[in-house]
């Protein structure tokens, strides 16, 4: 059964902790307090290559959402765009079983 990324990403929203934006998930993710990021299909190229390889040093997995910011905004129930966001608790979702096996 495939997971739909967008309901289980609200789930986390609202019975986890998830942050946004690209500078606190940089930060987020070097203090190792993020299990997985999230990037939208629209990211700037510089900003998400910067993000991948903050990724890969603290050997956090990311997963790119295809979706644009705007839609991922609006799975979260956020008025904005959202091009990245971390993980910190999962909650009730299932949303880290996006990366289980991958690494």
């Amino acid at each position: 059964m495939a997971i739909e990324v967008g309901k289980e990403l609200r789930r986390a929203v609202d019975t986890g902790k998830v942050f946004f934006g690209r500078r606190q998930v940089e930060k987020e993710t070097l203090n190792g307090e993020c299990k997985l990021v999230i990037i939208s299909e629209n990211a700037e190229k510089y900003a998400r290559e910067r993000v991948e390889q903050v990724c890969k040093a603290s050997q956090i997995p990311f997963y790119e959402f295809k979706a644009t910011g705007l839609e991922i905004g609006r799975y979260c129930g956020k008025p904005f765009v959202v091009s990245f966001a971390g993980v910190k608790d999962a909650g009730k979702s299932k949303v880290l079983q996006l990366v289980k096996g991958k690494k």
